[in-house]
Order: structure tokens, then C-alpha cells, then sequence
């Protein structure tokens, strides 16, 4: 790309530190030759000198037209949001004569980053590829702005800058990337890195498959004795995991899950979450589906085992944002209730902070695990835990210790709470919310439960 945004020359032209370094130097001199005239005529001829470098340097940068220096960035459509995105930008200095270039790309204000700077000696006609990352940490649209590159020769005298108009939105939707990483990490079989993995549970799926002779390992438990009668060879019966099973992420969009932890929001972590989930559940044959809730609207995107049904709710999962009101959940307990027909396993995304906030929405979770199968998944405060854990040496810190120690037990409080009523809960740090969530996923899966 060529620039497109046209200045005027003595917007184009900066001097450099190394000129005006040189002419405070020769300043310097001239006031030294007041006081010793035989310095006169050298000044002079350092200010003649400086001169003829000025033009020379002005001549070989300004006199080329302005397609002399080409640059392209490549950036993808779509950011994943928490996770790390390549931008690219590609220069080309069509120059007879290596530069010195300095590029200052306009990100997205949601940055917030005013020292942006890339810096590279490209050779005559070649180019250079400059790379950087960028982590959003909230979802929706980023604007990229112009992208500034300034030149200067090996006399480094002035900079010619140059402008392009790069302007360009991408949008920033839930973390799509880690949907990649568990799959490329499911491929190789090492899922074990990413802190999936597998529990032995001594039970079977009671879905029938077919029948095969027995061979050494095979459960004797499963033997199939009229089949083995008919034919005189030992035969089983063969079981497989059960399918199709309806599995809802339902997402607290409340108060609670507004608060911050290493730049993301609770929400962005259970969106996150779900979107992984739900491809994990879907590749599992069970269908997946999606509900939202506020004080005032519960949003349901009906589960279903399609092919689409994953870019359904990434859309879905991309528009959403928390509210300041405490949701309700006597209004979910009825539009689910309402929508799904069969029982189906629920992982709700939420938070609670005290007992007291526990007990005010506990009857309707009750209703909830009275028809379907529920889990609440809620947050460990990582922030408080590293108070507990640290020594402290005054009264203050003491207090604040203990105040921090008091939080921290209701979060166990809670999680008994809840079991006494049967209700399975999962308390996670937010940043190893998705795998946490996989993990129980499958122990659920083996133990039969959905």
C-alpha cells in the first residue's frame, strides 16, 4: 500500500536529535570564536559543512515520489479475546540506499498504548516484516487508525514521513483460539498438558452397541451367555459412552460477575469457558446449548448436536454484557423449566461472595436440580487467597488477613451448602476456569450421570 494521506513538505520533514546536536555544537563554537577570533573561519566552515549535509540528506529523501516506500498490515478479521493475536506489517523501501525505518502503528483505543514503536535498517529494494502482539480484554469492535512510518539515510540529518491510510475494524469475539489449542492438544494426545484428563471410574455406559468375542481384559461381567451358547466361543457385550445427552451453559450476565481478574471480567471467563465447553460437548455427540440471564430477560438458544450450532453460539456468546442489577433466578428457573423437556445437565456461570447471597437465590436452584442435573460453577477470589498466605507484620495487615481468611472459608462454606441439597458445585480460580469445567465435564460423562 502506497500512502494516501497528503502533507505538506514541511509536514514531512522532521529534524533528527543527530542535526540538532551538530548545530548546537557549531553554535557553541561560534560563541567560543567571540573570545578566540581564529575560530571564526573554522565555524564557518562547520556551518557551510552542515548545510551541504542538510540538502543532501533533504535532496535524496524528498526528491522520490511518494510510492518510493510501501507498507501493508495483515491483521485478522476476528481477535480472540484474552488471548495473544498476531498483527503483521509488511514495509518495502524501494530506496536505491538502505534506511533507517521507525514505525508508529495507530492501535484501538481500548489499548491504551502510547509508546508504540518498531524500529529496523531495511537494504535497498528489500523489505521487512514487523510483528507484534496484541491481547484484547474485552469483547467488541477495535478500530485501527493511519499507520506513521518515518525514514532517514545513514547522514541522519532530517526524517521523511510518511502516512497510510490503514484505517480498519476488527472484531473481538470470545476466546476462539483456545478452541484450537484443545483441539490441536486433543490431535497429538496430550491433553494431560493442558490439564485435561481422565479419571477411572468403575462404572459402564448402559447404551448397547453390539456383540464381540471375548478377548483377554474384557469384563467377565459382560459376558453374554446365550450368545455364547449359540456360538461356543465366549462372547460380550460391547457398551459405548451415551450420546446425545442435552448439556446448557447458563451465564450469571449480573453484578457479580462484573469483577476484574488480570484484565478480563468473570463474565469473559465463563464465555470463554462455555465456547470450549460446547465444542468439547458437541465433538462428545452430546448436544449443546446456551442460556443467559439478567434482572429482566433470560435468553435460550435451544441445544442441538448441528454442525452450525457452535458458530450459533459463538454470535451468541459475543453480543453479551453484564448489567449493574442482580439477576433473577426465579425467572430462569421458570423459562427453563418452560424450554427444555428432558432433563438435561446445567453448568451455571456465577458468583457468590458471601452465604448470605447464597441463600437468597438457593430455592431456585433447588428447582432447578429437582429437574435437571445442575452444576454451579463460581469463583475462588485468587486476590484474597494471596492475603491469607502472606506474612504479616502489623496490626492492619492482621486485620486485613483475617477479614480475608473470612471470605475465603464462606466460599467452602458455600460449596457444602450446596451439597447438602445435592447440588454439585465446582469453586475455580478464574484462569483455570476452562479446564476445571472439562475435567468435570468428563468425570460426569464417566460416572453416568448425564
Amino acid at each position: 500500500m502506497s500512502p494516501t494521506v497528503k502533507n505538506n513538505l514541511y509536514q514531512l520533514l522532521f529534524f533528527t536529535r543527530r542535526f540538532y546536536m551538530a548545530l548546537g555544537g557549531n553554535i557553541l563554537l561560534f560563541i567560543i570564536s567571540f573570545f578566540v577570533p581564529p575560530l571564526y573561519t573554522v565555524s564557518m566552515l562547520v556551518f557551510l559543512a552542515l548545510l551541504v549535509l542538510l540538502l543532501l540528506d533533504m535532496a535524496l529523501l524528498v526528491a522520490r515520489p511518494a510510492t518510493i516506500l510501501e507498507l501493508e498490515r495483515k491483521v485478522s478479521p476476528r481477535l480472540s479475546n484474552g488471548d495473544d493475536n498476531e498483527v503483521i506489517l509488511r514495509c518495502v523501501n524501494h530506496y536505491p540506499f538502505p534506511v533507517q525505518v521507525a514505525v508508529i502503528d495507530e492501535l484501538p483505543v481500548q489499548f491504551q498504548r502510547r509508546d508504540f514503536l518498531l524500529k529496523e535498517k531495511i537494504g535497498a529494494g528489500m523489505a521487512h516484516t514487523f510483528r507484534y502482539v496484541l491481547r484484547p480484554v474485552e469483547r467488541g469492535v477495535y478500530a485501527f487508525g493511519y499507520t506513521n512510518v518515518f525514514i532517514r539515510t545513514a547522514l541522519g540529518m532530517i526524517r521523511r514521513r510518511f502516512v497510510f491510510n490503514t484505517e480498519q475494524s476488527v472484531q473481538v469475539y470470545p476466546g476462539f483460539q483456545q478452541l484450537r489449542h484443545y483441539s490441536l492438544f486433543s490431535y497429538a494426545n496430550r491433553l494431560q498438558e493442558a490439564g485435561v484428563h481422565k479419571r477411572r471410574v468403575i462404572v459402564h455406559s448402559m447404551e448397547f452397541d453390539h456383540i464381540k468375542p471375548y478377548v483377554k481384559g474384557d469384563d467377565v461381567r459382560m459376558l453374554n451367555w446365550k450368545a455364547t451358547a449359540r456360538t461356543g466361543n465366549l462372547m460380550v457385550n460391547n457398551y459405548v459412552e451415551e450420546k446425545s445427552q442435552q448439556v446448557y451453559c447458563v451465564i450469571d450476565k449480573g453484578r457479580t460477575m462484573k469483577m476484574p481478574f488480570n484484565g478480563l471480567s468473570l463474565l469473559d471467563y465463563a464465555i470463554n469457558a462455555s465456547l470450549v465447553f460446547s465444542n468439547v460437548a458437541l465433538n462428545k455427540g452430546d448436544k449443546a446449548g446456551l442460556a443467559t440471564f439478567t434482572e429482566q430477560q433470560v435468553d435460550v438458544l435451544a441445544a442441538t448436536s448441528k454442525k452450525t450450532q457452535l458458530d450459533k453460539i459463538l454470535e451468541m456468546l459475543y453480543a453479551q454484557e453484564t448489567q449493574w442489577q442482580e439477576s433473577d433466578y426465579e425467572a430462569l428457573s421458570v423459562q427453563l423449566r418452560s424450554n427444555l423437556s428432558q432433563r438435561s445437565l446445567l453448568i451455571l456461570f456465577t458468583n457468590f461472595e458471601s452465604m448470605s447471597s447464597l441463600q437468597r437465590q438457593l430455592p431456585f436452584l433447588r428447582r432447578l436440580a429437582r429437574y435437571h442435573l445442575l452444576l454451579v460453577v463460581f469463583f475462588e477470589n485468587t486476590e484474597l487467597k494471596k492475603i491469607t498466605e502472606e506474612p504479616q507484620q502489623d496490626v492492619e495487615g492482621i486485620y486485613r488477613q483475617t477479614i480475608a481468611q473470612k471470605f475465603a472459608y464462606d466460599k467452602k462454606l458455600i460449596v457444602k451448602e450446596l451439597a447438602k441439597y445435592g447440588i454439585m458445585s465446582l469453586l475455580s480460580p478464574p484462569e483455570q476456569l476452562t479446564v476445571n469445567v472439562v475435567n468435570k465435564y468428563l468425570e460426569l460423562k464417566a460416572r453416568t450421570l448425564i
